[in-house]
């Protein structure tokens, strides 16, 4: 059944990718088709806005949630949400996306529609009543689908979802992504084409330029870093921004200025990367404000402009979202790298130390941005072997994106879908054992069974209380429920048939502080640890004021990690 059901899952993300990608054809054809930039330039800093505004419409008044970065709600709906994603999703980012991107948006339609597969594949599990094991697998199954049909890059689409969304995976469930993954792309080619996506006129590998991969490989490590933590400051700045129309009209209006200055920030920025692929660098200064300041035969011009634009289009995709606009980090990722590859490649040949091939330099440069913002290395290497064909290039790909990969990590722990996760303590990593912690919710465990006796009450009162309950732990309190410490049956033992001690022995004479206890709004990392730290197989919960809730039992929170570990285990 669940190998039936990949296929059907693939077969809906292919379609759902191909519907994506004409509908922005089709917006761009009717808005932009025959115009050119030069004296039509206007409606390229207009229409993102209106993109934009029709997107937070369509959010704010008809699907009335938050659909923003695709990536981060699929890895939140598997470490919060036991893989389940809401219905509307799988069809709510496809049309949002649309609009943003079609009219002009400085975003990428990948994240989108990887949103889009993740939601066919959880709401298929769903409608068959699956595990969250298999729930999940059929959600990496459409996540796979989607990227694959987008790019038609089957092994690209396989190896996105285990390097960034399946945390643990074995052999048994990677069927199920192949059939998914090379189902969507046979969509996809039978819908579009068997073109590759980018078309380019890439020269032959030289072993002479690997020191120079090598240094392209820490350029995009730094450019990398760079990337992640100004796209997520720039939000970070917009979103004190309260009033979403006061927003979308700031965001709307950088966006426009930036394209205006520099036209290839102007929607994916597909046609500029594509352009330097083909060795024709130059078409990207057609048009534009100030683009007669960067001379054609200047021979560091369209080093300065590309230099810009490689640093500003991260600031142009954080005002596409921030300002209501619907779209991912994938595609500007890509053409940030583009940018980059062919910047350092051209300023090297600028000073004569070689004659290095810039197109190279450019497709390589697009996976060691990926393999940097991204930390999924082998995804981007397949990847963009794939949608270029430029297999003849691998070796090349491999060396720069394990270093751009390897240079990061060592500034940056997480990626740009994973960071702000982290910091929240809900991300799911391929460490079974604190993905298993991360799964499981405190709120689940608290047992509230327990009698309480208030601090001013009197032994006799105690021993009413021992008689109506079954634990040998009982919670003190005063008036206002707020915790004072434990009594243990043990330690009256002594007293409980010597009834001259009822009115003379009170509780705050026998009780006993706890070794620890454990708030409401702590992770069960921390509860864990707390458990090892005291020994203790019991610890009370408290609310942030001090307020008693239960107790969390160590034993039966083993129970449930035993239940789950079984989940997350795919084998």
């Amino acid at each position: 059944m669940l190998l039936i059901l990949s296929v059907f899952v693939g077969l809906g993300s292919g379609i759902a990718a191909v519907i994506l990608k004409k509908l922005i054809e089709l917006f761009q054809h009717l808005i932009f088709g025959g115009f050119d930039f030069g004296t039509n330039g206007w409606r390229y800093i207009i229409f993102p806005g209106i993109g934009m505004l029709l997107s937070l419409f369509l959010v704010k008044y008809v699907i009335k949630d938050n659909i923003g970065h695709g990536v981060t709600k699929v890895l939140l709906s598997i470490s919060k949400n036991e893989s389940h994603i809401k219905r509307h999703n799988i069809w709510s980012s496809v049309a949002t996306s649309s609009f943003t991107i079609g009219f002009g948006g400085s975003v990428g339609a990948e994240a989108p529609i990887v949103y889009t597969g993740a939601a066919i594949g959880s709401n298929v599990a769903s409608a068959f009543n699956m595990s969250y094991k298999n729930m999940t697998i059929l959600l990496g199954c459409g996540a796979a689908g989607a990227v694959a049909g987008i790019f038609k890059a089957p092994m690209a689409g396989i190896l996105f979802t285990l390097e960034i969304l399946m945390f643990n995976i074995s052999m048994t469930s990677i069927l199920p992504l192949l059939l998914s993954s090379v189902t969507a792309t046979m969509v996809s080619y039978f819908l579009l084409g068997d073109m590759v996506t980018f078309t380019n006129s890439i020269a032959e590998f030289s072993m002479s330029n690997i020191p120079f991969y090598v240094l392209l490989g820490v350029f995009c490590g730094f450019i990398s870093l760079y990337f992640i933590r100004s796209t997520l400051k720039a939000e970070d700045i917009m979103r004190k921004i309260k009033k979403p129309y006061l927003k979308w009209a700031i965001c709307a209006a950088l966006l426009g200025m930036l394209i205006f200055l520099f036209p290839p920030l102007f929607g994916e920025g597909y046609d500029s990367l594509t352009s330097m692929l083909n060795k024709d660098a130059s078409v990207a200064l057609e048009g534009g404000f100030i683009s007669s300041l960067f001379s054609h035969g200047s021979k560091w011009g369209i080093v300065l402009f590309f230099t810009a634009v490689m640093l500003l289009k991260m600031f142009a995709t954080a005002f596409t979202n921030a300002g209501g606009g619907v779209g991912g980090t994938f595609g500007p990722t890509l053409t940030t790298g583009a940018f980059a590859g062919f910047v350092l490649s051209r300023c090297i040949n600028n000073f004569g130390f070689a004659a290095l091939p810039e197109e190279n330099f450019v497709l390589v440069g697009m996976a060691g941005l990926m393999a940097g913002v991204m930390q999924a290395p082998l995804t981007a290497i397949f990847l963009i072997a794939e949608i270029t064909g430029g297999y003849v290039l691998l070796f090349p790909l491999i060396i720069t994106s394990a270093i751009s990969f390897a240079t990061i990590r060592t500034m940056e722990q997480y990626s740009i879908y994973t960071k702000r996760i982290a910091a929240s303590g809900e991300l799911l990593t391929h460490n079974s054992d604190q993905a298993v912690l991360t799964l499981l919710k405190l709120h689940d465990f608290i047992e509230t069974d327990f009698a309480m006796v208030r601090v001013d009450k009197t032994l006799g009162d105690l021993v009413d209380a021992i008689s109506k309950s079954h634990r040998n732990i009982f919670p003190v309190v005063d008036e206002d429920n707020h915790f004072q410490g434990i009594v243990y049956l043990d330690d009256v033992r002594q007293y409980m048939f010597h009834k001259e001690f009822y009115d003379k022995i009170y509780i705050y004479n026998i009780l006993k502080d706890s070794e620890n206890f454990v708030l409401d709004t702590d992770r069960m990392e921390s509860v864990m640890s707390k458990f090892e730290s005291t020994g203790a197989w019991n610890l009370p919960v408290l609310d942030e004021n001090g307020v008693y809730l239960g107790f969390v039992s160590k034993s039966q929170i083993f129970t449930s990690y035993r239940e789950q570990l079984q989940q997350v285990s795919h084998d």
